[in-house]
């Protein structure tokens, strides 16, 4: 599971055995053991951010922060997708 941020005692990342066909570029968040069904937030082409699901329960004022420092690094997190996964593709 490649660690894209780090943010406080959780970490954003990519769960490396994704499904095939490969799922639109997303991270997933957790705080702690990194798991495929953790919080899991989808990057749109603009860089904004969409909730797919919050699994990992994070508090919604936390996870709005989180959701900022994630599209304020969306250029980075869009290039590492590609880089890991050699392809892209977007929820919207």
């Amino acid at each position: 599971m490649p660690q894209v941020l780090r943010i406080g005692p959780y970490i954003v990342y990519f769960w490396s055995n994704e499904s095939n066909p490969l799922e639109p570029v997303h991270v997933h968040i957790a705080s702690g053991t990194p798991s495929s069904d953790a919080t899991k937030i989808w990057i749109t082409q603009s860089g904004k951010t969409l909730l797919c699901h919050n699994r990992s329960r994070i508090p919604n004022q936390m996870l709005r922060n989180l959701q900022r420092v994630i599209e304020s690094n969306s250029a980075s997190v869009i290039e590492a997708w590609q880089k890991h996964f050699g392809e892209i593709s977007y929820y919207c």
